[in-house]
């Protein structure tokens, strides 16, 4: 038998005294926070929204596209992905927010942008050091305005190495990506050479000396200019369709150093399969690469010996 408390009728006839309880709760909230009105508690919440607005203007969208704010469950689940791939889970945690700091400072002080989620961008700039690469040669394939390439320049400085980069991109005024329509950037700048070279000298020597070759990385005269070395970092960021992958890591395969590192952006995201799509048919063959895992969108790949 049901007790009393749970009947319809006991519930009907308790209602107001449970309001009457919820009032007197409230009045005493009120009292407590707003010095016992509501216009205080306004002035309150007012004056913590005008403290607030300064640092969503650091983090927000506004002008990048992007909000620059990660949740924890992504920034949770970016560290947790990074220690598996790399073995480091302390390297992880430090790399993650140094590289988050290093985003938010270049964005404010360079041309255009970085492009990506927050988490993508800070995954990448904190594996890439973790893994070791067997030499400090960069081939960044797909670049926007630069401002990657100079923060992975300095993530690579703090772990005591000496980055040398080259960049392949059409430099064609804005983002190209096959099958989509892209209008102007939000950050309203345009991508050019001259944005490319003012966010690579923000990282000073190593930056300045960077190489930049204007065209698109399928076209034999560009790879002939740049396959002049082995590299040991190889970032996969160019023409995202199935068969633009194939062909940057067919390239890929020829021009990576014994143990080098071999990183296609944006891997398994749902917006590009074609990425996918590529990686799957070249696992298929008989490849150098061996697919270490996958942090934050990104994909993690090691030449053999």
């Amino acid at each position: 038998m049901r007790t009393f408390l749970t009947t319809k009728a006991a519930r009907r006839a308790l209602r107001p005294i449970a309001d009457l309880i919820d009032q007197r709760i409230e009045r005493q909230i009120r009292r407590s926070i707003g010095g016992g009105s509501e216009g205080g508690l306004q002035r309150e919440l007012t004056a913590l929204r005008h403290r607030q607005r300064p640092l969503e203007l650091l983090l927000d969208g506004t002008g990048r596209g992007v909000s620059r704010m990660p949740a924890q469950v992504h920034l949770d689940r970016a560290i947790e992905e990074l220690a598996q791939v790399s073995g480091d889970r302390s390297g992880a945690e430090r790399n993650i927010a140094q590289a988050f700091r290093l985003l938010i400072a270049l964005e404010a002080l360079g041309v255009g942008r970085i492009a990506g989620g927050t988490m993508n961008i800070c995954g990448k700039l904190s594996a890439v050091p973790l893994l070791d690469p067997p030499n400090d040669e960069i081939l960044e394939i797909g670049t926007l305005y630069g401002m990657f390439g100079a923060a992975l320049i300095r993530m690579m400085e703090r772990a005591g190495r000496d980055p040398r980069l080259t960049v392949v991109d059409p430099l064609a005024g804005l983002q190209l990506q096959p099958g989509t329509t892209e209008g102007a950037d939000p950050t309203g700048t345009p991508v050019r050479g001259a944005a490319v070279r003012a966010n690579l000298a923000l990282v000073g020597a190593a930056g300045a000396a960077a190489r930049v070759q204007q065209g698109f990385s399928e076209d034999p005269e560009v790879r002939a200019l740049v396959a002049d070395r082995s590299y040991g970092v190889i970032i996969v960021d160019g023409d995202h369709s199935a068969s633009g992958v194939a062909a940057d890591l067919e390239w890929a395969e020829q021009i990576v150093a014994p143990g080098g590192i071999v990183v296609l952006d944006d891997f398994g995201h749902p917006k590009w399969p074609g990425i996918k799509e590529a990686f799957d048919k070249h696992m298929a063959t008989d490849t150098r690469l061996t697919f270490l895992g996958q942090v934050a969108n990104s994909g993690y790949l090691r030449a053999s010996a």
